[in-house]
């Protein structure tokens, strides 16, 4: 394997291999068999643009042949950051013909994060689009570059900048020579992000055939099937649409996939009349705006089917309304980029549709309950979850310190939050690690410290989360600031916008105060900090 990726021991792997798990697929022949089986069926959907199954896999490996002519090898690292497009899908199934290993960068990620990414990975291309949301990312690109001595080439969707690629020239039509190379499956074949709870992503290195096997029971517990219609609005980069089950996992059985022109509801739920869409992913935020609205009285839901939740729980309260005015089974899916992926099944019994966070999709997972000394806890105590199975990962890419922190020495991966078990059925309550879950997104408390603590004025600072009814939490920061200074929210923003942070990390209110409790060990009791500000947000409800 790939320098610096922790294998499975072999007898697990053959275990897993004679159980049928690993079934020798790659991720590019997962597109080829699909393409074989309905060459003419639309495969993407996006605005007015289709592709056929055909028509994207010819795309793929013409892209596939070029970039080998660029000089693309084999477990070479690309940095993907491209919104969601028909042209994601292109160059990631071309980057998995040829071995090369994409990087799933977020569309918001930054100069500190792209930083990051790039030293960590050594990736040696980066694809980008030329500009989104007002924000020019050949020249983030060109700034980086200098920092990134493996970098030799950048690849743009749109209009390159001197010195860069054009993706379309790549894409054109053409006479090829197939890359000459066999990919193993039992090699990785995409690194994800991890969820952030340190102060920077880990590198997550998904084998390909560990990745096809988490697809293919993702899609088996959504009902998936060739007349499944997808539709992806978060972005593909994320495990969640892209694999869990969504991009991967559509196509692999015949489905079409619809990416949505917009977050905005309105024109989401346009494409679902229009297309007919089955599944939806969605997230608490957005099904929360949905439920505000009267949509399904103003657009044709009829073939509508299930709407999958994931990053943050779904209260059960929301699911119920989900149910009753949509007309579709709501889906609870709960999971890491490590790994375990655990679904609410489409047929559960109503406490367990409603209240749980479902259960792992393989019979080989191995999920645990344990103590702070990792002594396993009997079903209803709350404990940390820790799981190993066939598509959990064995440890972070080059990443020795941290795999020891995060797995334990017989292999389970620690995933940091509190649950509670009943069977194979888990109910999430909670993370052990100092984070802030916007919505699905999170927050590194000790990443946005960091930063705070060098502003001039700021004496300490800390940061918690508050309530918020929309996206579950928002981050408060409380400051202490130095003598005779007073610090602005907008001040503070300023500051931590110039360090070139991901926007959804930005503080969403400032609390200056004269100190910080502590104990008596001089550790900042942020409980007590998270229960002031939600009884000032309460207050303040009330009062208005």
């Amino acid at each position: 394997m790939l320098q610096g990726t922790v294998p499975w021991p072999e007898a697990m792997a053959a275990r897993y291999r004679a159980a049928g798990h690993w079934d020798g697929r790659t991720l590019f022949s997962v597109l080829a068999q699909s393409a074989a089986r309905w060459p003419d069926k639309a495969a993407l959907v996006a605005g007015e643009r289709r592709l056929s199954y055909r028509d994207l896999q010819a795309q793929a490996l013409r892209l596939a042949a070029r970039l080998w002519a660029l000089g693309l090898r084999p477990q070479q690292r690309v940095l993907m950051q491209l919104p969601n497009c028909i042209e994601f899908a292109t160059v990631y199934f071309a980057l998995a013909r040829i071995g090369a290993i994409p990087v799933m960068a977020l569309r918001s990620h930054r100069h500190a994060e792209l930083r990051h990414f790039l030293k960590a990975s050594a990736a040696t291309a980066y694809v980008i689009a030329d500009q989104a949301g007002g924000f020019d990312f050949r020249a983030m690109a060109e700034a980086l570059r200098p920092e990134a001595p493996a970098l030799r080439e950048v690849i743009v969707l749109g209009e390159p900048l001197p010195g860069q690629q054009a993706l379309q020239d790549l894409l054109r039509d053409g006479e090829i020579e197939p890359p000459p190379v066999t990919v193993d499956p039992a090699e990785v074949g995409t690194m994800l992000l991890s969820g952030g709870t340190t102060s920077m992503s880990k590198l997550i290195p998904r084998t390909h055939q560990d990745y096809v096997l988490n697809a293919r029971l993702c899609g088996r517990a959504a009902g998936f099937g060739e007349d499944t219609v997808f539709m992806a609005i978060l972005p593909l980069g994320h495990n969640y649409n892209l694999a869990s089950p969504g991009l991967l996992a559509t196509l692999l059985y015949g489905g079409t996939v619809v990416l949505a022109p917009s977050t905005q509801a309105e024109d989401i739920f346009a494409a679902v009349q229009r297309e007919r869409v089955t599944h939806i992913a969605a997230v608490v935020p957005l099904i929360a705006g949905w439920l505000a609205g009267d949509f399904e009285r103003r657009y044709d839901l009829r073939s509508l089917r299930v709407v999958q939740n994931g990053g943050a729980r779904l209260a059960p309260e929301l699911r119920q309304r989900l149910r009753e005015r949509f007309g579709c089974t709501p889906q609870e899916i709960y999971g890491t980029a490590e790994g375990l992926i655990n679904m609410t099944r489409l047929d559960d019994p109503d406490d367990l549709l409603l209240h749980s966070s479902g259960a792992p999709v393989c019979e080989d997972d191995e999920i645990q309950v344990v103590d702070d000394e990792g002594r396993e806890l009997p079903d209803g105590e709350p404990g940390e979850l820790v799981t190993r199975g066939p598509y959990t990962i064995r440890g972070y890419y080059d990443a020795a310190e941290k795999n020891a922190e995060a797995f334990t020495p017989d292999g389970f991966y620690r995933m940091g939050d509190i649950v509670r078990k009943r069977g194979r059925y888990v109910f999430a309550e909670g993370r052990r690690k100092d984070f802030i879950n916007r919505g699905g997104e999170k927050i590194s408390c000790e990443e946005i410290e960091n930063l705070m603590f060098a502003h001039p004025k700021v004496k300490t600072a800390t940061l918690v989360a508050m309530p918020d009814p929309v996206f579950g939490e928002k981050a408060c920061a409380f400051v202490v600031p130095h003598p005779g200074q007073r610090l602005s929210f907008d001040e503070l923003i300023a500051f931590l916008r110039a360090q070139q942070i991901a926007s959804f990390k930005l503080p969403e209110r400032l609390e200056l105060v004269d100190e910080l409790p502590v104990s008596p060990v001089g550790k900042i009791l942020k409980r007590q900090l998270r229960e002031m500000i939600a009884a000032r947000i309460e207050q303040e409800r009330h009062r208005a």
